[in-house]
């Protein structure tokens, strides 16, 4: 059944793309569908979407409402003639649109949800793909995906061979920076602008941050030089008040209420004032510094009158400062957009608008996370699909062996960059909350606050994502491996993690953490290991640690009593199955697929030998030689790069002339090249790195290939 929608008022059509309809006489102003052949059931979707006094509203009670006037839409091209009023219906259908599809694929979703009228006011005015928007972090980019050709893939998002969950230049041509990680946007922004004034070129270029990339030091050291070099370059603050902002009051940012606000921004915005600003800049360099500097405090604190406290700080770096600007308001956004984009004055701007998370879905604006990251879920309630699982998370179990520690070490100290919840230290935090430290999205920070720490004897446990702590990386080398203080590394989402694909994969900490001196290199194979690991990491005083751990749920084993690990041995490891012939030894949480691989083995009447190394520094020597000498065949096995686990076996057995021998060795490690995103067993089978991948390799080195053919 063919459907059209309308927006009834008075005597006028919203779009052109729509028929007019008799004037609705009822005081609100209703978005309502039209059915063209004789179906009643879809009398439901009536009024999904309406226009009330105090904006949109959509109602998620039922179906999916239609969205006629997004249909309409595949590129940022198709938007230009829209009016305002359609700007704001074309918002709610997004949004609508947005929330219905995230419901089934799971997801961000209230980052996504926030910056709606920033999206399309951005691509309404600007000119994509010529002009550049970098988004950063990027997991608020589905608005962005949606209205540059990607609408009818959107179903496939995070899922293998399906769209990236953040803007990835391969997959198109509007990605201008591929993003994933934080607070990189106006370092590459500049970076463009700088290389597009140098090759004559006139586009504009934006970069998209946030309140909580603004913590990260990057930022700032990306702002100031775009101050010095005063580029034309946008910067857009999305200030969504989760994270303190030197301009918020102590109660939170500053809300741009009123229309007195709203002509002060504007003026701010405006070609004279810009331009009347210049001249002045201008004319009083020629009159020598001081006649400067009097008429730059003049125009600081003038406008400091009509805007957020604390902008001075941008202005200080050489950023022009707007706002707070309602985020939400689209003729506003549309206005000052349009202003910024027209004035010819070089130099880099920073407007502040203020937003919601989960702007326009009820159960997402009153969720205490903003319902943030998201599993399938209940569109009436929100309520989340979580699969039920009989173990914790291995995050999970890290944080209550860490509590269990502390309970017994007033010493111990927590330290995360920004993510209490992705680290289990939230959980910490609770029962210890003096004891416990987010210092915003800071990671070279954090290394080098706990290294602080650890000199005045108290026992840092620094919790960072594998893939993050590669941004703090010169603090590890110089500020605690080098001085040999014991701060302890927790991490955690080491090896594959699926959806999150490449930009978060914990592939190269076993190479960057082994090749230093002093480091102690750990990785359980499960999570009663970890927690041994935990209980190894505090009893190591000496010099610095580091354990790995995976995204994902313990394997099922029997843990230790009151969730309280007993240290190990340094640089010991141990057998699990004794086999013949074939040893396999596995670093880390791989060691549960090598496991599987012997059985599958057994099969073919070959019993191997599976051995967990847990420590990749100091190696167990005594081990790899007891392996090689009563084996013909010795694989390794870890979910790390090359360079890893199996690059500091080979050196071992290179130098104790092991390889002289007979013993045949190889290497299994992730190939050479990124994983795309993909479910955790996608990823793995892609890499060559699961059960049947360890059984085919065992097969071949046995000279037995046909068979080693049914694994592979």
């Amino acid at each position: 059944m063919a459907i059209s929608g309308c927006l009834l008022r008075p005597n006028q059509s919203l779009s052109p793309f729509l028929k007019p309809t008799k004037p609705n006489l009822c005081s609100r102003k209703h978005f309502c569908l039209k059915a063209s052949a004789g179906n009643l059931e879809d009398v439901e979707h009536r009024m999904s979407i309406m226009k009330e006094n105090d904006g949109w509203k959509i109602d998620f009670s039922g179906k999916k409402p239609a969205t006629p006037l997004l249909d309409t839409i595949n590129y940022p091209i198709h938007m230009k003639n829209l009016s305002t009023m359609e700007l704001e219906q074309l918002a709610a259908e997004i949004r609508a649109d947005i929330v219905y599809t995230i419901s089934e694929t799971g997801g961000h979703l209230s980052s996504s949800l926030g910056v709606v009228e920033l999206t399309i006011a951005l691509h309404h005015v600007f000119d994509t793909p010529e002009d550049k928007i970098i988004w950063d972090v990027g997991h608020q980019a589905y608005p962005h995906k949606i209205l540059t050709g990607r609408r009818s893939r959107m179903h496939t998002i995070r899922k293998t061979s399906g769209l990236a969950g953040f803007p990835k230049m391969d997959e198109s041509v509007y990605d201008a920076f591929g993003t994933g990680h934080s607070s990189t946007s106006i370092s590459a922004g500049l970076g463009m602008a700088v290389a597009r004034d140098l090759l004559k070129k006139k586009n504009n270029v934006v970069s998209v941050i946030g309140d909580g990339a603004m913590t990260a030091g990057l930022a700032y050291e990306a702002m100031n030089n775009a101050g010095f070099l005063d580029s034309n370059l946008i910067v857009i603050l999305n200030d969504n008040k989760q994270v303190s902002l030197p301009t918020a009051t102590l109660d939170g940012p500053a809300t741009p209420v009123g229309a007195l606000s709203r002509a002060l921004t504007k003026i701010q915005a405006s070609q004279k004032f810009r331009k009347l600003r210049e001249t002045a800049k201008g004319l009083t360099k020629q009159f020598g510094g001081h006649a400067h500097e009097v008429a730059a405090k003049v125009d600081e604190y003038a406008r400091g009158l009509i805007s957020a406290p604390g902008s001075t700080l941008f202005e200080e770096l050489g950023l022009y400062y707007i706002g707070p600007v309602d985020g939400h308001s689209m003729k506003d956004l549309v206005a000052i957009f349009e202003k910024v984009k027209a004035v010819p004055a070089p130099g880099p701007v920073l407007i502040h608008i203020v937003t919601e998370k989960g702007k326009g879905y009820p159960p997402a604006e009153a969720a205490a996370d903003k319902m943030h990251g998201v599993v399938k879920f209940d569109i009436k309630t929100g309520k989340q699909f979580k699969s039920k699982s009989p173990t914790l998370s291995y995050t999970q179990y890290f944080a209550e062996s860490l509590i269990k520690e502390a309970e017994a070490d007033d010493k111990i100290v927590a330290i995360h960059a920004a993510m209490g919840g992705g680290t289990g230290l939230n959980f910490f935090q609770k029962r210890f909350p003096e004891r416990c430290f987010d210092v915003g999205i800071a990671e070279q920070h954090a290394v080098t606050f706990a290294a602080g720490l650890a000199t005045e004897g108290l026992k840092p446990f620094c919790a960072i994502y594998s893939s993050f702590l590669q941004r703090g990386y010169d603090q590890v080398v110089h500020d605690v491996d080098l001085q040999n203080l014991p701060v302890r590394f927790a991490l955690d989402r080491a090896g594959l993690v699926g959806a999150d694909g490449p930009t978060h994969c914990g592939a190269f900490d076993i190479t960057y953490m082994a090749c230093l001196p002093n480091m102690v290199v750990m990785a359980p194979s499960d999570e009663a290991e970890l927690m041994h690991m935990v209980a190894t990491a505090v009893a190591i005083d000496d010099r610095p640690s580091c354990f790995r751990f995976p995204r994902g749920n313990g394997v099922g084993v029997a843990l230790p009593p009151n969730y309280k690990g007993t240290p190990l041995e340094i640089g010991r490891g141990r057998i699990i199955m004794e086999g013949n012939r074939v040893a396999i030894l596995g670093y880390g949480s791989i060691v549960q697929q090598c496991i599987q691989a012997a059985h599958l083995l057994r099969s073919q009447d070959i019993y191997v030998t599976v051995a967990d190394a847990r420590f990749c520094k100091p190696l167990d020597g005594d081990l790899i030689k007891q392996l090689a000498k009563e084996h013909e065949i010795l694989i390794t096995a870890e979910e790390g790069s090359i360079g890893g686990f199996g690059s500091h076996v080979s050196h071992f057995m290179s130098l104790t002339g092991i390889l002289d021998g007979s013993v045949k060795l190889r290497a299994m490690v992730l190939p050479d090249r990124y994983i795309d995103h993909g479910s955790p067993q996608d990823q793995i089978e892609e890499a060559g790195l699961s059960s049947r991948h360890i059984s085919a390799t065992v097969l071949s080195m046995l000279g037995r290939p046909k068979e080693a053919l049914q694994f592979k």
